[in-house]
């Protein structure tokens, strides 16, 4: 189906809930949305009549134990209460990634519920397009939590998704490869995962090869792309435009969930990419362009105001808008060096070059090389889905 130009976009904000935050030293700021707003209102993107902006709101403890344990569950909520007990560590809490602290269970649950709202206004066709620039807590699993996530709303919205019958096709751009995703659809063909991650060589969680396509039913239907460390722009929408896309047009989804981590960021405190707020803009007009509905999440990212500045971008890109300052950061960012300084949204360019570059150049093609020989082929065998 053909999407407007500009899609019916609603935006969920989290105004009134900015006492829920991670301890002060940890990496994890929930105040990007805040600074994505500001950006979004510089650009007139929350003026245009096409754009609702909504308040998130909690999910209730039935819709999260749709995929998350009770007894799991319990001891968020007792541990968000101030209590600590040593179940909590059991439950992959109270270190340093997943520190227990006042109101994680309202965080989480908060995350979560904008998510699967967005979920239903897209299947109640509401909407074509939702960003929550919260959600993305793709590490966290059935009973623990990890990598910064306690509750994994991507998988509640691709459930969501699919007991209504919908296709759906869950791209995930983070850094760091979305293992709780994957091992909630590794045996489901009903639900593509895609992960395009840093590999699991150089960053947690230490997996995501390419070998791993599913098992069962699933066979086919999960796709890992684990870029080498070092890895630049040009390399990176090499094996958008040669693997995931492919992929996804090959599967017909009826929607698309779209993980957006800024954490691919070249100067990024957590991974070692060369990327480009550039190229996860031109991603995201890859996926516009198949003209299906989406359900937009942040992610990682943690710097935060670059966080914000590519999540700005994207969605201008989600919308087919365009910024303000579209040319500016050719020559602004090389001379004033820091974009953070100029307004800008886009920025600068930068490239591995040398030996270095043609080392990971055949690595990508290596890559892509697999894929089209071992996984492309089993989603092109699939049982093709119903017609509408």
């Amino acid at each position: 189906m053909a999407l407007k130009q500009h899609p019916d976009t609603v935006l969920f904000l989290f105004e009134g809930y900015e006492y829920l935050s991670y301890p002060a030293h940890h990496p994890f700021r929930p105040e990007r949305a805040n600074l994505l707003r500001d950006l979004l209102e510089r650009e007139g993107l929350l003026d245009k009549p096409f754009l609702s902006v909504r308040n998130a709101r909690p999910a209730g403890r039935r819709d999260i134990e749709m995929f998350h344990a009770p007894d799991y569950l319990e001891a968020l909520e007792r541990g968000s209460r101030g209590e600590f007990f040593e179940q909590l560590v059991h439950f992959g809490m109270g270190g340093d990634d997943c520190p227990v602290f006042p109101g994680m269970y309202e965080l989480a649950a908060l995350a979560a519920g904008a998510s699967l709202e967005g979920a239903g206004l897209i299947a109640s066709k509401k909407a074509d397009l939702v960003f929550n620039p919260l959600g993305g807590f793709h590490h966290a699993g059935v009973s623990h939590a990890e990598g910064f996530c306690y509750v994994n709303d991507v998988v509640l919205a691709c459930l969501d998704f699919a007991r209504r019958g919908l296709r759906v096709a869950c791209v995930d751009l983070d850094v760091h490869h979305g293992n709780g995703t994957e091992d909630a659809f590794l045996d489901r063909d009903d639900v593509l995962t895609v992960s395009v991650h840093e590999s699991g060589r150089t960053l947690y969680p230490w997996r995501g090869e390419e070998s791993a396509v599913g098992v069962g039913a699933g066979r086919g239907f999960n796709i890992n792309v684990p870029l080498p460390a070092g890895c630049d722009d040009g390399m990176f929408l090499e094996t958008m435009r040669k693997i995931v896309m492919p992929s996804v047009e090959l599967f017909r989804p009826d929607v698309v969930v779209l993980e957006i981590g800024m954490d691919v960021l070249q100067g990024d405190p957590l991974a070692h990419l060369r990327m480009t707020n550039n190229s996860v803009a031109e991603a995201c007009d890859d996926i516009r362009e198949l003209g299906l509905p989406i359900l937009a999440l942040g992610g990682g990212g943690y710097t935060p105001h670059d966080a914000a500045r590519g999540w700005a971008l994207s969605l201008l890109s989600l919308t087919n808008c365009h910024p303000a300052d579209m040319f500016a950061g050719i020559v602004g960012g090389v001379f004033l060096g820091s974009n953070e300084h100029t307004g800008m949204l886009r920025d600068m360019q930068v490239f591995t070059s040398g030996p270095e570059r043609e080392a990971l150049k055949d690595e990508v093609r290596r890559l892509v090389a697999f894929h089209e020989q071992h996984t492309l082929p089993l989603i092109t065998g699939a049982k093709s889905p119903p017609s509408k």
